[in-house]
């Protein structure tokens, strides 16, 4: 069942999800910055392949990032276009539920959550 969403409703959701993505950089970068300061504290070899492990998800996470953001904008230049084509009762009309973005983020989201976890248990073991 194809579910049906207003605009301005499908707008609202792009931009939290953007707002979320961006703080997800920010806190990649954070994480990096931690792995940082174990290579710099830890000159043990037995680490380093942990190390490589984390910096590479971190540069695959970062990837998922652009990639999902890039599938929301296209989405919210459709709902732009649609609007400028047709601005009469905007408010009033809608458009298929963006489920596959949704599922993107929250799949995302448990992802990073649990990378972020196993990233804290082995910074906190190596520190």
């Amino acid at each position: 069942m194809n579910t049906k969403v207003g605009l301005y409703e499908l707008h609202a959701e792009h931009k939290e999800w953007n707002n979320k993505l961006d703080f997800y950089k920010e806190d990649i970068a954070i994480l990096e910055k931690r792995l940082e300061e174990l290579v710099s504290k830890n000159t043990d070899q037995s680490i380093r392949a942990e190390i490589e492990k984390y910096q590479n998800q971190f540069i695959i996470q970062k990837n998922n990032i652009d990639q999902i953001q890039h599938i929301i904008n296209q989405d919210e230049k459709e709902i732009v276009k649609e609007i400028n084509d047709n601005p009469v009762a905007v408010d009033h009309r809608k458009k298929e539920d963006h489920s596959k973005e949704r599922d993107l983020v929250e799949t995302f989201e448990q992802k990073l959550n649990g990378l972020r976890s196993d990233f804290n248990s082995f910074s906190a073991k190596w520190m």
